[in-house]
């Protein structure tokens, strides 16, 4: 073979190998970079797709639990509310044979939609009477949350009990202030 024909042989396989290379780095890998992509994406759509066919099959058992948590706020009239939440705590501590030393209401307006009533009851009784107490908490069907609770002993053997609870009741759509 002759040198020039082995030069151009090399000059033709080293811009082959030039060409490969650009075609790689400007073609192929951005090819390969945007199918993952689109796939990745479809793989995305796919499991929204999926979600949103299942939160389309539970639409009626989440609009009925919905309904039954809207009904269970507390009233719209604010004093109503107010009323609504001492009686629940009348109950609750007649129920329960406990004694409430103070009840301290407070609103708070954290939205335009929605209004807080957050109540800070003190009470006192024996362990099975605020745990009845409690448990009657939890299980009303007016939708209160508790946010924070505090026991301690006011005696040396443990027998008498004090109990710092906090609650709070929302209120949909309150009135204009």
């Amino acid at each position: 073979m002759r040198i020039e024909n082995r030069q151009r042989l090399l000059v033709i396989l080293a811009a082959a190998a030039v060409a490969l290379l650009v075609a790689d780095k400007v073609i192929i890998t951005p090819l390969i970079a945007g199918w993952k992509e689109r796939a990745d994406r479809i793989a995305e759509l796919k499991k929204s797709i999926a979600k949103g066919v299942l939160v389309l099959q539970r639409d009626a058992r989440i609009r009925q639990r919905w309904d039954g948590m809207h009904n269970s706020t507390l009233p719209e009239d604010l004093s109503e509310a107010e009323n609504e939440v001492l009686k629940a705590f009348e109950r609750w501590s007649a129920d329960s044979s406990i004694s409430i030393s103070s009840i301290k209401p407070q609103w708070k307006r954290t939205a335009d939609d929605f209004m807080t009533l957050e109540y800070r009851a003190d009470a006192f009784g024996s362990m099975s009477a605020l745990v009845r107490f409690l448990y009657n908490v939890e299980k009303d069907p007016l939708a209160l949350r508790v946010e924070s609770v505090e026991i301690t002993s006011r005696d040396d053997t443990g027998q008498q009990l004090a109990l710092a609870l906090q609650v709070s009741g929302l209120l949909l759509n309150p009135p204009a202030q």
